[in-house]
């Protein structure tokens, strides 16, 4: 299994201090989320018990981004959530919430796969290097869902019926992006 496929395992101490096994050093709940946000699983564990504390992190790690304005939770998600810890067994919420980020995910990466197929400047050379570029730009736009890009277009085509509109507008942003890394040479 290589590196970046296992979990990355942070240790937390006693004095509630974490620490990166890998890089042996300490880190903060902000460098966690940028090792999710980098596409990285990370697997939170108490040194002393052995007890998985990853979810009370991530948990905290949301709840912070949410206090600082970072709303990505509208109140009326947040509320179908503990409504769904009233319901014995937490309902359907726990099954809905993965399906549709797995969903997410699928839908990102057929776009890029789809952005990649219809563009002609695919078979220039240091074109995997500009989509690699591209993939991260739009990753970090989209706050590291999973997956490797930008979300709108596949499910947004499939209700409305117009998605000759939003892929030439895809295209238009694609050779400007192009253009704009072309003069950077």
């Amino acid at each position: 299994m290589a590196e970046q496929d296992k979990p990355l395992l942070i240790k937390r101490y006693a004095s509630r201090r974490l620490y990166n096994t890998e890089t042996s050093d300490y880190v903060t709940l902000e460098d966690i989320a940028g090792f999710i946000r980098e596409g990285r699983e990370v697997q939170i564990v108490d040194l002393k018990t052995g007890d998985d504390l990853t979810r009370q992190y991530l948990l905290q790690i949301i709840a912070e981004h949410e206090s600082r304005g970072e709303n990505v939770l509208p109140v009326n998600v947040l509320n179908d959530l503990v409504r769904s810890y009233m319901v014995p067994g937490g309902g359907v919420m726990p099954q809905f919430l993965q399906t549709s980020f797995d969903m997410l995910r699928e839908s990102q990466s057929k776009m890029m796969e789809n952005m990649s197929a219809i563009n002609p400047m695919a078979k220039m050379p240091g074109f995997e290097a500009m989509k690699a570029q591209q993939e991260a730009f739009l990753k970090a736009m989209t706050g590291g869902f999973g997956g490797a890009g930008w979300t709108g277009g596949a499910q947004e085509e499939e209700k409305s019926g117009s998605g000759g509109e939003d892929l030439d507008a895809i295209k238009k942003q694609l050779a400007e992006l192009q253009e704009k890394l072309s003069r950077m040479k």
